[in-house]
């Protein structure tokens, strides 16, 4: 194994409570690097098709990658993967913080953990050693009870816990899990599936961080990145994701009142730059991140407290906005539930929004919502669904289980009001006003993801002399509302960068095309740590099979075409705004998804990736299950 290189994963069996070392071999490191790629390898190699999210045969792959907890600025990124009690499909989701270092720290690149303990269990790893402890007493307790609680019984206030909550437990299809209250990994609800297992945290310890083969070379990049990164002129440490409140209501595609509309009369009293002069009391990070983009929050007199963060610029759409609430204090408050309960904002604001609507137009009553009025902008509303969602209760029980299953059991049309793909709910950008991103929002495994690559916003800004995404070829500005052949391209190219950031644990927020880190130094650092010569080609390459095999993991569990659609808002005009009248043109789309899918090597009828593209991206192995 190259130097720098570890390569070791640990299988873990919850329901005999055995353990085993696996040692990859280098070229599998070097093909996956990490994240995403090698989940979903280690899926496909290790889950046989058709089994049941929520059952003792799910396997829960949880992986870092060759630079995650070295000092490079973004690197601090890890993913967890399953198959997603939300979709069916592929889950995946990536989250910052701390736990991955620490993780690699103890000397492990991965986590592969099936079956399910017999009464709830918190995993215990202090490098090579591995404890099942009992976790009954932290069952049914809010997150930061249990980040106190495991902290004081191993007397360790270092110990980094990844924990699923309340919401979790109780199955709610979109409950997510986080590390150290304020690291989430959001989507897919793989906190639902901790939950089945009656896996309640896994906690971990490390005493020997990684090191990189060659330190004055991995060195080189850290000075190169400090040439070139500006902290007082970065948006993202000014004012967070958060900023795009008003950039995206300056733009007309701020999603308000469940997507009916693109302009929000409160948007600047919820934005993050009112945050920064009002609420917020520190910007928090990141292991060894000197971008410092988290946003922390303290609203006394309703509780709200530093210690779980503060709201991104997803959870301030998506209770905010979305659902018509313009009180920034208390979407603080709605902010800490979620982290308390361990939920997605996204969906969960996605849900609370189509029942608001479901509940104007008469599908929901107030005598099914145990007398709450679900009118658009009530605040205390959102607050109570929030709890009856984390607990399942009541109303909440349905809602839990996410806006596409909701709708089917209530009927009376109210299918129209649930805006999802594959299951999974939209996030918090309006495709209507950057076209491009209903490719992302159709396409990606996990259903409806605004990370699947840059929005066309960025697109706009190609050019010919040093964009730093220029190395791939994109050198021409296009247009945020076309839907052509050449945004396709850009489309596909630029998934594959953040797709490959997912396998080797960058930051989108450090990478480039949203800030200084270009591609380049990127892979030079990849190099100077494993001792590698990969080049920006061949890094590509790994960001192309993590979708390529999503893709044959989706395919093998029954997807199709017909699953590769939007909601038909979508394809209507945004009520208000500086873009009205703007809609998804449905016949430009199916032309766009099938020139993406002969790009990408995928039979056009089926959507299926071709042996040959299979063959060429040396994963002949993954059809195996087919």
């Amino acid at each position: 194994m190259a130097s720098g290189v570890t390569g070791k994963l640990l299988h873990i069996d919850l329901t005999t409570r055995q353990t085993r070392t696996e040692e990859l071999p280098e070229a599998v490191m070097r093909k996956f690097l990490g994240g995403g790629a090698l989940a979903s390898y280690l899926l496909l190699r290790d889950m046989p098709p058709g089994v049941d999210p929520l059952g003792p045969d799910n396997v829960l792959v949880l992986a870092t990658s060759v630079i995650n907890g070295l000092s490079l600025s973004g690197t601090n990124r890890y993913t967890a993967a399953a198959k997603s009690p939300l979709t069916g499909g592929y889950g995946e989701s990536e989250a910052g913080g701390w736990w991955g270092p620490e993780l690699r720290a103890a000397g492990w690149d991965g986590l592969v953990i099936r079956g399910k303990a017999a009464s709830p269990v918190y995993l215990w790893i202090k490098d090579d050693k591995v404890e099942f402890r009992d976790a009954s007493r932290y069952w049914g307790q809010l997150s930061g009870e249990v980040q106190d609680g495991i902290e004081q019984e191993l007397g360790d206030k270092r110990v980094r816990v990844l924990q699923t909550g309340v919401s979790g437990e109780r199955g709610v299809r979109f409950a997510a899990i986080v590390n150290q209250l304020k690291h989430f990994h959001g989507r897919s609800g793989l906190g639902a599936v901790m939950g089945a297992k009656n896996l309640k945290a896994v906690v971990v310890r490390g005493s020997k961080p990684p090191v990189a083969g060659d330190k004055e070379k991995a060195k080189s990049q850290l000075v190169w990145f400090k040439e070139h990164y500006d902290r007082a002129t970065d948006r993202f440490h000014q004012v967070g994701s958060s900023g795009g409140v008003l950039a995206l209501e300056a733009s007309g595609i701020l999603p308000t009142r469940n997507f009916r509309d693109g302009s929000f009369e409160h948007a600047k009293a919820i934005s993050g730059q009112t945050m920064r002069d009002t609420i917020l009391v520190n910007r928090g990070t990141c292991y060894a991140c000197a971008v410092a983009c988290k946003r922390e929050v303290e609203v006394k007199e309703l509780g709200v407290t530093p210690k779980y963060g503060g709201p991104e610029y997803e959870t301030l759409a998506a209770s905010g906005s979305l659902c018509g609430v313009g009180d920034l204090k208390a979407l603080a408050l709605i902010n800490q539930l979620y982290a308390q309960y361990v939920l997605d904002s996204i969906s969960t604001g996605a849900a609370i929004a189509f029942a608001m609507e479901c509940y104007e137009h008469g599908i929901i009553t107030k005598e099914m919502t145990g007398g709450l009025e679900l009118t658009w902008g009530n605040a205390d509303a959102v607050i109570q669904l929030t709890h009856m969602i984390g607990k399942r209760e009541g109303i909440g029980e349905l809602l839990g289980e996410g806006v596409k299953r909701g709708a089917a059991k209530l009927g009376k049309g109210a299918e129209r009001f649930a805006l999802h793909v594959k299951g999974q709910e939209l996030p918090m950008h309006d495709p209507r006003g950057k076209k491009g991103l209903s490719l992302a929002y159709a396409l990606s495994p996990t259903g409806a993801d605004h990370m699947e690559a840059p929005h066309d916003p960025l697109y706009a800004g190609f050019h010919p002399q040093g964009h730093p995404l220029g190395v791939l070829g994109l050198i021409e500005p296009l247009d945020p509302l076309v839907l052509d052949s050449k945004k396709v391209r850009a489309f596909f190219e630029t998934q594959k960068v953040w797709s490959a950031y997912n396998s080797v644990g960058m930051c989108d927020f450090v990478g480039a095309p949203l800030n200084g880190l270009e591609l380049q130094p990127m892979v030079d650092y990849i190099n100077a740590v494993t001792g590698w010569n990969m080049s920006i080609y061949e890094v590509m390459k790994v960001g192309e099979r993590n979708n390529t095999l999503a893709r044959e993991f989706n395919c093998r569990e029954g997807f199709t075409p017909e699953d590769d659609v939007l909601p038909q808002r979508l394809h209507e005009g945004i009520g208000n705004g500086a873009l009205k009248g703007q809609f998804i043109d449905p016949d430009q789309f199916f032309a766009a998804r099938r020139t993406y899918y002969e790009m990408a090597g995928w039979d056009p009828n089926t959507g299926r990736p071709t042996d040959s593209k299979l063959a060429e991206l040396g994963v002949e192995g993954a059809a195996a299950g087919r």
